[in-house]
C-alpha cells in the first residue's frame, strides 16, 4: 500500500517527485541520475565491514594497546570515506557547467569550454574492470583539450542492466549542454 504525503489542505500531493527546481536553486551541483544498485551495494558492503573494523577497534583496545587500537581506526575512517566517495563518482551538472566526479581526481568544465556532449556507441569497461563489452557511453569534448574519461556508461556500476535508466541520463545531460552551452 503506498503511503501519500498530504498537502496542507490534507489532499495528497500529485506533483511528480523530480519536478525542476525553482531557477535560483539551479546554482547547486546535482546529479542528473541516482547511482546505481551496484554502487550502493558496494558501498554498503564497505561500510558494513568498517563496522566490523570498528568493532574489532573496540576489542583490541580492551585487550591490546591503544597503538594498535588507533591504527584499526585510521583504517576503518579510510574505508568509510572510501565508501562515501564511492557514492559520489559520477557526472554532476549545474548553470556554471559539468563535472565528472572520479574516486581521487575531479574535472569541472564550464559550459563555454565544452564542445560537445553526445552518446556514442564503443568498446566500455565493464564495471570499471578491464573487462570491455560494446556498449553505449557519454562523451564529453572539451574545446582545445581531448576528450574528458568516460565515467558514464551504460555498463557500468550506476546503470548495469537498466539500459532506460542509461538513456535518460544521457538525455538529461545532453539537454542541460544544450540549454546553458555559451559558444
Amino acid at each position: 500500500m503506498p503511503l501519500h504525503f498530504l498537502t496542507a489542505d490534507g489532499e495528497p500531493d500529485t506533483a511528480p517527485s523530480d519536478a525542476p527546481l525553482p531557477h535560483e536553486e539551479l546554482e547547486r551541483w546535482r546529479r542528473p541520475y541516482r547511482p546505481g544498485p551496484w554502487r550502493v551495494a558496494g558501498a554498503a558492503l564497505l561500510l558494513l565491514l568498517a563496522s566490523y573494523m570498528l568493532l574489532s577497534t573496540l576489542i583490541i583496545a580492551m585487550a591490546g594497546t591503544l597503538a594498535a587500537a588507533g591504527v584499526s581506526v585510521l583504517v576503518s575512517a579510510l574505508v568509510i570515506a572510501y565508501a562515501l566517495r564511492l557514492l559520489r563518482v559520477g557526472v554532476w551538472v549545474s548553470t556554471q557547467g559539468i563535472r565528472q566526479v572520479g574516486l581521487f581526481m575531479t574535472v569541472t568544465l564550464d559550459w563555454k569550454d565544452v564542445a560537445v556532449v553526445r552518446t556514442v556507441q564503443q568498446p566500455v569497461k565493464w564495471l570499471g574492470t578491464p573487462r570491455s563489452v560494446q556498449g553505449q557511453a557519454l562523451v564529453v569534448e572539451p574545446r582545445g583539450r581531448e576528450a574528458l574519461r568516460t565515467v558514464l556508461t551504460d555498463h557500468n556500476a550506476d546503470f548495469l542492466a537498466r539500459p532506460e535508466a542509461f538513456d535518460r541520463a544521457a538525455d538529461v545531460v545532453e539537454g542541460w549542454a544544450a540549454e546553458y552551452h555559451r559558444p
